[in-house]
């Protein structure tokens, strides 16, 4: 990421220069946690983004080396999104503020069983999940995702 001169070096402004602003964060959610790839599909996103503002936010994480943004093999009218390893580096911030937000939110929709099962051997979840993302799948969409990977461990 390119340092403005005067901007504080705190690592704490780094990141949140980097990735911290809530829709960026959002995007980075949807890929992780839903496997959401495509423009359309961040902006389906419960949440309402603009299309303007979805449209800076993916250039200013690709700009920050935290999205790749690759032509869709499918269609070569539309773009796909993947995290790069700065990317996928994030991934154990993502589940420390989803377990914050879990405990601290009563109206939470953090299915329980989940935060618990990431609670109980946090390093290895998220190497799963980081191994599943770097794949191409996600935590709880589709055939390749963590759960369903969970699911079929547990009937074995």
């Amino acid at each position: 990421m390119k340092r403005t001169k005067g901007k504080s070096h705190c690592p704490i402004n780094f990141g949140l220069e980097a990735f911290g602003d809530p829709w960026s964060l959002l995007v980075i959610r949807d890929i992780v946690y839903f496997g959401k790839r495509t423009f359309t599909e961040f902006s389906d996103s419960d949440e309402g983004v603009a299309p303007s503002v979805l449209t800076a936010r993916l250039a200013e994480l690709e700009t920050n080396g935290i999205l790749n943004r690759t032509p869709d093999p499918g269609d070569a009218r539309r773009v796909v999104y993947t995290l790069t390893e700065n990317g996928l580096a994030l991934i154990p911030v993502l589940l420390e503020i989803a377990n914050w937000s879990a405990g601290v939110d009563a109206e939470t929709d953090a299915p329980p069983e989940w935060i618990e099962a990431v609670h109980r051997d946090k390093t290895a979840m998220t190497e799963l999940i980081t191994a599943t993302v770097r794949a191409g799948g996600s935590i709880f969409v589709g055939s390749d995702s963590v759960v369903a990977a969970l699911s079929a461990s547990a009937q074995n």
